[in-house]
């Protein structure tokens, strides 16, 4: 259901699926039975995974509720409008508390903005593989992207039974990750909502919907939201994220090159293909990457793996799940880069 006709409604999100879905398009052609098979094949190794990963990290899920959702580009669209919605929600509610636009500026500027963020959406619908949202009430969801994932397995000319469910591998650790660790959703929600917290309604709104909208569209070019009121405070919030998020990205990355020999006969060149591929790009979450202004730091997604490696090297994996335990077991933005400076903090 839309809010698009709600005074405080900023983003027009039926226009930007709209948009999102018809430039998205469909993706390969396949045949009905095929595409059930591989729907059923995505299902089955995201289920297999779970295992695999609470093996090898030690992890429990014990409310494994987030379901697993297998999804066309235009599902794609319409679950992450949704988790937009509600991400920038907070920050929304703080600029309209004061003075919300109304009439011809809002209707007009939601509009502009929902074709600006159907535009990405439909450019990001036709290259993720998996995603775990952790907008979706009440415990998040774990999507995957069939034609996608069809797509670049025949690209990469890869064996498409191995590369799915190597993707599983690393969509099912971000599932466990917030499903076994109880505090990680609403921590990261804790954080967005501190974003909102140190925007000043007032200087936001002096020069009316037009520097809002420019800084949402900002946002999903590449830049951030918060850029409209930059202050110490956003910047150290927007530090702890960039640790929390590449340290889930690289736990990941991990998982997978972890477990992959021993079930993926062909891991190795998986690997080496998918990264001349990707980029460096990350998967979780990638709008939320770009509302915080975190894309332009993807050297540190690396350095999460780095650092996951190098604590598991020093102490093993069962001592470095410590940094599941609590909010201030996470590593610091300079912790990513200096693993021993973690274990002395949190392992004493």
């Amino acid at each position: 259901m839309s809010d698009a006709g709600s005074p405080v409604s900023m983003v027009d999100w039926d226009l930007a699926v709209r948009i999102g879905s018809r430039l998205a398009g469909d993706g390969p052609q396949i045949g009905r039975d095929e595409a059930a098979e591989v729907v059923a094949e995505l299902r089955a190794d995201a289920g297999r995974s779970t295992g695999l990963v609470r093996d090898f990290t030690g992890l429990v899920a014990e409310r494994h509720e987030a379901p697993v959702v297998v999804v066309d580009r235009a599902g794609w669209v319409q679950a992450n409008a949704d988790g937009f919605r509600v991400a920038i929600a907070p920050m929304i509610d703080k600029i309209s508390s004061r003075r919300a636009p109304t009439g011809l500026s809002l209707a007009v500027g939601s509009r502009v903005t929902g074709a600006e963020v159907g535009g990405l959406l439909g450019f990001l619908a036709g290259k993720v593989l998996g995603q775990f949202d952790p907008f979706y009430a009440p415990d998040g969801r774990l999507l995957l992207v069939a034609p996608n994932v069809v797509h670049v397995e025949r690209e990469l000319d890869v064996d498409p039974h191995d590369f799915r469910l190597w993707v599983c591998l690393h969509e099912e650790t971000h599932r466990v990750q917030f499903t076994a660790v109880p505090w990680m959703r609403d921590h990261l929600f804790s954080e967005i909502s501190a974003i909102a917290d140190t925007l000043e309604p007032a200087k936001v709104l002096d020069d009316g919907l037009q520097r809002i909208t420019d800084a949402l569209k900002g946002g999903l070019r590449g830049g951030s939201l918060i850029d409209l009121v930059s202050s110490p405070e956003q910047k150290q919030v927007i530090d702890r994220v960039t640790g929390m998020m590449s340290l889930l990205e690289g736990h990941a990355d991990v998982v997978m090159d972890g477990v992959g020999p021993s079930v993926i006969p062909s891991v190795a060149a998986i690997r080496k293909k998918f990264d001349r591929r990707r980029k460096g790009a990350g998967s979780l979450d990638r709008l939320l990457r770009r509302l915080l202004g975190l894309d332009a730091k993807m050297a540190q997604y690396r350095d999460g793996a780095a650092f996951v490696r190098g604590v598991v090297d020093k102490v093993g994996m069962a001592e470095f799940n410590a940094v599941w335990e609590s909010p201030d077991h996470l590593p610091s933005k300079a912790e990513l880069g200096d693993h021993d400076a973690w274990v002395t903090r949190v392992l004493g």
